[in-house]
């Protein structure tokens, strides 16, 4: 397993499920099309372009490419990392029939040819930074996981942050800890409570 510091970009929930086997990294899936309609994520993966860059892994196939070229756009002022996966004929195990161009997708796969391809376009393993991170019982302890209305008050941070509002804790916790570091985000939870409390 290898950790990236970039966040990467992939298309779909099966693709981040085959990649988090491989790397330790934020991997945040745009869920096909729905990228297109999607103005919350699309101020996300900006934010995530300008911070530290991001790696955008779709499927060689024709929807791949689209989806990839609108991120291209949207993110053109950041810094982005392309991948690009060989087009390997094949069916992914979950599907009953192969995709339109019978193309195998990220989330078929095998770990060398992923891992391969990340290091034909410049993408190697990173150090693990030394700095501290957000834990899950610093979400807990803030009442933004484990609590009645824990969900309203991520969708109300999330706001506050400009960030995406519909994030399980879990992936609350990925977006925060690749979007700020542990000192950076006490201090705008700090500003966010005292916001809530003038209200």
């Amino acid at each position: 397993m290898i950790y990236l510091k970039q966040a990467v970009i992939v298309e779909g929930k099966y693709d981040k499920i085959t990649l988090e086997n491989i790397i330790d990294a934020t991997i945040i899936p745009v869920n096909g099309f729905q990228i297109f309609k999607d103005k919350e994520k699309r101020e996300l993966l900006r934010t995530l372009a300008r911070r530290d860059g991001i790696i955008i892994m779709t499927d060689s196939d024709h929807a791949g490419m689209m989806i990839r070229t609108h991120l291209k756009n949207i993110c053109a002022d950041g810094k982005i990392t392309h991948v690009y996966v060989p087009q390997l004929k094949g069916k992914e195990k979950r599907k009953a029939v192969a995709g339109k161009e019978g193309l195998l997708g990220v989330e078929g796969l095998s770990p060398k040819v992923i891992l391969d391809s990340l290091e034909r376009c410049g993408v190697f393993a990173q150090e693990r930074p030394k700095t501290c991170k957000i834990t899950k019982t610093d979400l807990f302890t803030a009442g933004l996981s484990g609590g009645a209305n824990s969900s309203s008050l991520r969708a109300d941070l999330a706001l506050f942050l400009n960030l995406p509002q519909n994030f399980s804790a879990n992936a609350f916790l990925d977006i925060i800890n690749t979007v700020f570091t542990a000192e950076e985000f006490e201090e705008r939870l700090k500003e966010w409570q005292k916001s809530r409390d003038k209200n």
